[in-house]
Order: C-alpha cells, then structure tokens, then sequence
C-alpha cells in the first residue's frame, strides 16, 4: 500500500452502558461471546496493560471491542515483522530503541492505530501540544461513567467509581517509577504545578528562579506570589537552540545566589520542544540547597523515562496531550518526605499532613476522567512508549527536513534535530514571513491547525502531530508552506 495515502475512517461506538457488576459481562466479553476467543497471549495482555489482573471486575476498566481491535491489528503487522508486541518479557512494552525506530514509518502498522480515533479529518491537527484528542475507546469509558454517575451520584459516583482513582494511582506510579504514596492526581499541569508554586512556604526576599521559556501561567503564578508576599522572582534565558545542555545548566547556576529557594523548569519546552537536562539541572540545584519543581506538561508520554532517570522531587503534567487520557487530567508527583513541605490549593483533611491524597481534596469532581486515564495507560503500553516516541520523531522530521531541503535556504528549524535534545514537537520560521500572517493562512484558508508563537528572543511556528496524524496530513502541511515560500500569501 502507498505510504502515507490511506483513508483513515474511525471506529463506530456504540451506546455506553454501565460498568459491569460482576465478571463476564462488558463489552469486552461480550464481542467475544460473539465472536472468537482471543489468544491467550492477548488475553493477557488485555489484562495485564490495564494492570488489573488480580483484581475484581466492579474494578477493571471496560474497553471498546473496536478500538482494542486496532490495536490488535497492530499487533498483527508486528508479528509479520517479527515482533510480538504483547511478549511478557519486553520491558514496559516498549521494545528496544533499534526495534522502535524499525517501526517508526511502518505504515502497515500506524495505519490501524490512526483508525482508534474519531476525528474530524477535514481540518488538519498539528496543535496537539496544546490539547489531543483521545482514543476512541478512551471516550466510550468516560461517556459510560458519566451515564452511570448521572443516574445516582451520590451511590454510582462517589461509592463505586471514585474508589477506582487508587488504581489510576497505581498504573500512574508505575508509569512514571515512583511510590503510589507519592503520586496525585490533578486536572491538568496548572494545577500540579501551582499546588506547588502556593504550596510552598517562601518569606519576603527568597528568590525564585525560572526562565522566560516556562509556561507562561506558571510565571504569571510566580509574580502573583510576589505581588503578595514579596518573593524575589529572577528570570533567565537560554539560546533557542542551545549549543549544549551545559550551556544551559550554566545559565541557570549563575542566577542562583544564597536567598535562592526554588528552581522551576520545563523538562521540555512548550515553545520549541527543546528537552533539558533535568537529572544536571536537578543535581546543580540540590547542591546548592535549591529545590527544583519540574514542568512535565509536554513531556510525560511523549518519550520514555522515569522518575530516577531525573533525580527529581516534584513533577507535574497534564495527561491530554500525550497519554491521550481525557481533558482535564493530570499528576502531581512529590516525594514522599517532601508532602508535609507542601500545602495543598484547597484545605485537606486532618490527618493528611503527610498523605499525598491531600491534594486531591478539591470538592466534588466527576470520577469519570480520572478513570478513564487508566484506559489511556493501556492503550500507550500497547503502543509501546519507545515506537511512540520513535514515530513522533519520524512525523517531526518528515516535515522539517523538507522544509529545510526545499525552502529555499529561508527556513530555520529552532528544535534539535538528529539528537536527543529533541522530541515530536517541532518549531520553525521562515525568513520574511510572518508567523501569525502565516500560521493565520494555514488555518483560515486552509484548516491547518498549528501553533503561531511570538517569544522576545524568537518566533515561528510549533507543530506538534500525534500518533493518528497521517502522512498525507503532514505532507499537505509541508506543500502548504512550501507554497507561501515560493508564491505568498494573501
């Protein structure tokens, strides 16, 4: 089949139901009453992504019949090529880097992953650093929770599925290489991040140190701070792209002083998608006594690492963007001797002084999207999370390198290509055009989604494809520009 020229069409859902109260119903079981018996390989696998083997059916998250089958279909073409991607023995089911970068443009193989969305593909989504959609099997659950919350809150809602957070905590912690002790669930990487920034006991003159490239509403909560309580905020820059990490430690030591308190940074950029070197950055300050809050938000799920690959105590992310979980889903991570150090946005319980649950207390919430991640975590290890970030590389460079082949010696890719400085975000500008006019263009007259960025130091233009994105998507998008470079626009 040709590369990158297939229509991609979407699952049917059917009609939620509720959770199931007892084994053996579902959907799950119920398609293959219908159907055939699965392998027991995927049989296992269908248990053990969700990590929910050993436990009772009222805890399990129930899977859309449809969507479990792209995956399988995946599975499938990876078989053909000599891998089995639901093989107990493959670490994290992620596979080795040479097998995930073997797999990165195999279109046999991301072409039934692309058909677990459902999507309007008459615009092209290139924004999904700022909200992705989610599988379409990840919907079905949460719809199915919501129906079954709404028909008797107080019971169905707060008695049967908020409970099952502490299984969404679990498969968190274990994604992540951390304590389920030391991990919170929040809506979003604003939450985690501020329960931090308020969190934290800071007199007038303690200093703050971030750098312009934070997230901006992370550095609007850093001058809040110092508004109210005379805190010292110190902003930093660093070149776009670096010519080291070392560079970039180095601009971040040299703001430190004596009344430094807190380091925040971005374990990747929101703006270009250069990654940091958070274990050096992390490592410096602790030297130094200066805790370190780590922005994950774009980071978490987009390429594999754990917790002790950073050395950091406190994280925060969002999970809508690269887990695929639901919008308004997130963690907080904190170790476990830093929770007492740390107060929660909205009053705890008492006895929660040193429980990590304490930042959950944020009054009544639908349990609906926070148990949907659980699902979202299951279709990421099926991926695998080294293919994952493999084909969001491959989906980056398709693009760049032909903006830079035939652009005419007037486009600047400002991410790090060809090292691991770089992920699936990527961010260019082209020499006398406009970002916005451009990026303006590409949306309004031609339903490209992408992201216009304007930075005192820099601008351009972020693109950010996921895993459904097609090549025929990225393609078109590459044309386009090509099109503004050669003839304008209007």
């Amino acid at each position: 089949m040709a590369e990158g020229r297939r229509k991609v069409m979407p699952d049917v859902i059917r009609p939620a139901v509720p959770p199931p109260p007892w084994p053996g119903q579902g959907p799950l079981a119920e398609a293959a009453s219908r159907t055939h018996v699965l392998p027991m390989d995927r049989r296992l696998f269908l248990s053990a992504i969700a990590g929910t083997s050993a436990l009772p059916a009222l805890s399990m998250p129930q899977f859309s019949s449809g969507a479990i089958r792209r995956l399988l279909d995946a599975a499938d073409v990876a078989r053909d090529r000599g891998v089995d991607l639901f093989a107990p023995d493959v670490p994290g089911w992620q596979g080795s880097p040479e097998e995930a970068a073997r797999f990165a443009g195999d279109e046999d193989f991301w072409e039934p992953v692309q058909r677990a969305f459902d999507l309007d593909r008459t615009w092209i989504n290139l924004n999904n650093g700022g909200c992705s959609p989610a599988p379409s099997h990840v919907m079905a659950q949460l719809e199915r929770d919501l129906r079954f919350s709404n028909e008797l809150p107080v019971i169905h809602m707060w008695q049967t599925l908020e409970p099952r957070i502490e299984i969404v905590r679990r498969e968190l912690a274990r994604e992540f290489g951390c304590d389920t002790e030391e991990m919170a669930i929040t809506r979003n990487a604003s939450e985690a991040l501020e329960t931090l920034i308020f969190g934290i006991d800071l007199k007038r003159g303690d200093e703050v140190v971030v750098s312009n490239q934070n997230y901006p509403r992370m550095l609007n909560a850093w001058k809040q701070r110092a508004q109210r309580d005379g805190i010292v905020l110190k902003e930093i820059s660093f070149p776009v792209p670096s010519a080291s990490p070392q560079e970039v430690v180095d601009r971040f030591a040299a703001a430190i002083t004596p009344r430094t308190k807190v380091m925040e940074i971005t374990h990747i950029t929101n703006l270009t998608g250069q990654i940091l070197p958070v274990k050096e950055l992390v490592a410096m300050a602790r030297a130094k006594g200066v805790k370190t809050f780590v922005d994950g938000a774009h980071a978490f799920a987009q390429f594999p690492f754990t917790r002790d690959e950073l050395g950091c105590d406190f994280y925060g992310t969002s999970l809508h963007k690269w887990m695929l979980a639901p919008i308004g889903t997130g963690f907080l991570y904190v170790r476990k001797d830093q929770i007492p150090s740390i107060w929660p946005l909205m009053a705890g319980n008492p006895g929660q002084e040193a429980d990590i649950r304490k930042y959950e207390e944020i009054g009544t919430h639908p349990a609906a999207n926070h148990n949907a991640v659980s699902v979202s975590i299951a279709f990421h290890r099926g991926l695998g999370a080294a293919r994952k970030a493999a084909r969001l590389v491959y989906l980056r460079d398709r693009w760049a390198k032909r903006l830079l082949a035939e652009g005419n010696g007037r486009v600047k890719v400002l991410t790090p290509l060809d090292s691991k400085w770089g992920g699936g975000i990527g961010f260019f500008n082209v020499d006398g055009l406009d970002p916005v006019k451009l990026g303006g263009w590409l949306v309004g007259q031609h339903r490209v989604v992408q992201t216009p960025i304007v930075h005192p130091e820099f601008s351009g233009i972020r693109v950010t494809p996921n895993v459904y994105t097609t090549l025929d998507e990225v393609d078109r998008f590459s044309e386009l520009v090509l099109t503004a470079i050669r003839k304008g626009i209007a």
